[in-house]
């Protein structure tokens, strides 16, 4: 399959802290931009035939450039610059997407979550991890936690899709970036019977899915990771921190 990374984000936020980079991509940690991680990590997994990043050439080092098949520039919002990637690459398959502020991805965590997306069919899947096994590999990194039935969980960062899923659901797919960190909003769009049941904590992940179809005709999957790093984005000092810390320590 393909692989699209979204590096089009503007350094704008609390990172601008750490460093003066134009794009959050090209941010370097450890000696490498971050977006350098995601690639070298997609290169080592082998159902990934082409991958495509949306940015700035100027973003990569000369030592990854190699890696990547297309380079295009981003669109207006995330959304735009994900249908620009799938329009490039014309599939048919399942795309994987992905976001470049998640340094501390691995081989094994993409191709953990590839497989588990195997298990059931679906046209799009959404990663998250749960708290527990944040806070047991990584003590105190501060993410934004929904409370479910099953557990207390942070969105991740890897989404497989299908690529014609863009096309009719353009306004909801911006919403839903527009508040992914705004669990309560977010809440809302699945109806108030859903959202009495997420304030109370009883909210499973059956229903979000059977209620995403129905509602919107999108065949959703959640898929638990095992893996931290899917869900460890970094867009704050603190997050940079952690980043720098391990990937320091790490074999490339």
């Amino acid at each position: 399959m393909d692989a699209i990374i979204l590096a089009g984000g503007l350094n704008s936020g609390a990172l601008r802290r750490v460093s003066p980079a134009q794009f959050e991509a090209e941010i370097e940690i450890a000696g490498r931009p971050m977006l350098d991680y995601v690639i070298m990590a997609l290169k080592k997994v082998g159902v990934i035939t082409r991958i495509i990043v949306v940015g700035s050439t100027s973003m990569l080092s000369e030592d990854v450039k190699g890696s990547v098949d297309i380079i295009i520039s981003p669109g207006d919002s995330m959304i735009d610059s994900l249908s620009r990637g799938l329009d490039i690459l014309n599939a048919n398959e399942p795309v994987l997407a992905l976001t470049s502020d998640i340094p501390l991805i691995t081989r094994e965590a993409v191709e953990d979550f590839l497989c588990r997306c195997k298990e059931r069919k679906g046209d799009v899947y959404y990663s998250f991890v749960s708290k527990e096994r944040n806070e047991r590999k990584y003590p105190g990194v501060q993410r934004t936690y929904v409370k479910l039935r099953e557990g207390t969980f942070t969105g991740g960062n890897l989404v497989l899709l299908a690529p014609g899923i863009i096309n009719g659901n353009r306004e909801l797919l911006h919403k839903v970036v527009a508040l992914r960190k705004k669990p309560i909003q977010l809440g809302r769009l699945l109806g108030w019977r859903c959202f009495i049941y997420f304030l109370l904590g009883n909210l499973t992940i059956n229903a979000i899915e059977e209620r995403v179809l129905r509602t919107f005709k999108i065949n959703a999957v959640g898929i638990i990771s095992p893996y931290p790093e899917v869900g460890i984005d970094v867009d704050k000092p603190s997050d940079f921190k952690l980043a720098k810390e391990v990937l320091s320590k790490r074999v490339i």
